[in-house]
């Protein structure tokens, strides 16, 4: 359905509950689900309509959202729906989220006084959304499964190994072991104590601040599961960045009321709850994959160092069992790949970025554009002789002084240089004119070790030299150096 006929869908729903016509309608950021958002009112009255062509999901949200309104727990009301059930119009809660009170309170002070009781109430209504949901959800109308079972968790792990391990070839993975071993994974986790409202994506952007209350949103994957999961998404959403100890903090909070609502065996729960951890980060990372690498949405992209910083630190602080050596392998493996993914400061909307890379065709291959932008220019340095062969460099890399004056002798890498520099200079040129933040440069040759790292590292501080109004990020991939 094109986006003309929803909006009349929608606007035909706000005069149906209203009996008035709408003033405005206005698309509203979608992050990374199927459905259509936007916002339609006039001066009396504002909602979000939804649209979205999967009817069964619509109704685990329409029977959810009923049931916890009637047992008082915040979430956003459905004041009227479409016929064929594809559209809604929902209660308006505003546009700020946890998320956005996390961002604007960087500083550890502003956030213990801004932020943390808003984590502390947050958290105290998961307990509720867990036990008091859980009486009374429908879990029949529960989409796409009605609990977190084993098949569930296997495609949340089958999830993150086609979306994010294949889609990067150079991990060394037997293909045949790892789906055994994610198989046990599975195995041992539905075994584990599951029996509360599982919220299943329980994290600060779906957690809106309307008039200083905290509200609850995109639930509509609910089911029954474990209770570890949804705390472990809240605090360990990536880009919220929060530290051990503040999660030890807000922890804390969740299990003292979790333990005076109910009989829980926290014992047990703080046994698996590093489980639970693994599962939700290579949940993310799946996710992360086919939003990001596959379908490209650079908000998705810019998420994984964030992702692969975690589980370098989970895999120190909770090592896995002996008996999951193969898992730990690749966790490893796809925890060093924070090389090809580093992790950027936010870029500036008046000032271009230029991100330099070396790198091996025949190993890491051709960088992955983090901007979302789908890449940029590469230079095979391949042309160019090879200080590689001889026994001298071997040890030696393009930032080593004997290599560079083997390459600056030479008048083939002279003219390769100045042709390189002629095309950036008009890039760049052009870049900054028309307003845009990145530009990315690649140099590879065989190894990544002597030809592209010199090049990268000439041309970094030659546009350094140039333009000092720009950033510039280099990184030798194969040399795991970043400047």
């Amino acid at each position: 359905m094109l986006q003309q006929p929803i909006e009349k869908l929608l606007k035909d729903l706000f005069f149906q509950k209203t009996k008035q016509q709408p003033l405005i309608i206005e698309p509203l950021k979608n992050s990374g689900s199927n459905r259509s958002y936007f916002r339609i009112g006039n001066e009396k009255h504002s909602y979000i309509g939804t649209y979205n062509k999967c009817v069964d999901e619509n109704v685990a949200f329409f029977s959810f959202s009923d049931a916890m309104i009637k047992v008082g727990l915040s979430v956003p009301q459905v004041v009227v729906v479409s016929k064929d059930r594809t559209a809604y119009l929902q209660q308006d809660l505003g546009n700020e989220t946890l998320f956005d009170r996390v961002k604007a309170n960087p500083e550890a002070a502003d956030f213990r006084k801004n932020v943390l009781p808003l984590y502390f109430r947050a958290v105290e209504d998961l307990v509720a959304l867990q036990l008091a949901a859980h009486a009374v959800v429908p879990y029949e109308k529960a989409f796409p499964a009605p609990s977190f079972d084993q098949s569930s968790i296997l495609a949340d792990l089958h999830y993150f190994f086609y979306s994010f391990v294949k889609q990067h070839p150079t991990l060394e993975v037997n293909e045949y072991e790892l789906l055994k071993a994610l198989q046990h994974f599975a195995e041992e986790i539905s075994e584990m104590p599951s029996d509360a409202f599982m919220y299943r994506d329980f994290q600060a952007r779906n957690i809106m601040i309307h008039q200083e209350k905290l509200y609850y949103i995109d639930f509509q994957g609910g089911r029954i599961g474990p209770l570890q999961y949804d705390l472990i998404s809240l605090l360990y959403q990536v880009k919220t960045s929060l530290s051990p100890s503040l999660r030890k903090e807000i922890k804390s909070h969740y299990l003292y009321h979790l333990e005076a609502n109910s009989s829980v065996d926290i014992e047990r729960f703080e046994k698996d709850y590093p489980a639970f951890i693994y599962l939700r980060l290579m949940q993310v990372l799946g996710a992360y994959g086919f939003r990001g690498l596959i379908e490209r949405k650079s908000h998705f992209i810019e998420s994984i160092p964030f992702a692969l910083f975690e589980l370098e630190q989970l895999l120190k602080q909770f090592p896995l069992p002996k008996k999951h050596r193969v898992l730990t392998s690749l966790l490893q493996q796809v925890a060093a790949l924070k090389i090809s993914y580093p992790s950027t400061k936010p870029i500036q909307s008046n000032k271009l970025r230029v991100t330099i890379n070396s790198f091996s065709f025949k190993k890491k291959g051709i960088p992955a554009d983090n901007s979302g932008n789908g890449g940029g220019f590469v230079f095979d340095c391949r042309i160019l002789p090879n200080p590689g062969r001889l026994p001298a460099f071997a040890h030696l890399t393009g930032k080593d002084a004997a290599v560079i004056q083997f390459l600056e002798k030479e008048q083939e890498v002279k003219q390769f240089l100045e042709t390189v520099k002629t095309m950036l200079q008009q890039a760049i040129d052009n870049y900054i004119a028309r307003g845009f933040n990145h530009l990315m440069v690649n140099f590879g040759c065989t190894g990544g070790q002597h030809r592209s790292v010199y090049c990268a590292a000439q041309i970094s501080r030659w546009v350094k030299e140039q333009y000092a109004e720009i950033e510039v990020f280099t990184s030798h991939i194969e040399q795991n150096i970043t400047e």
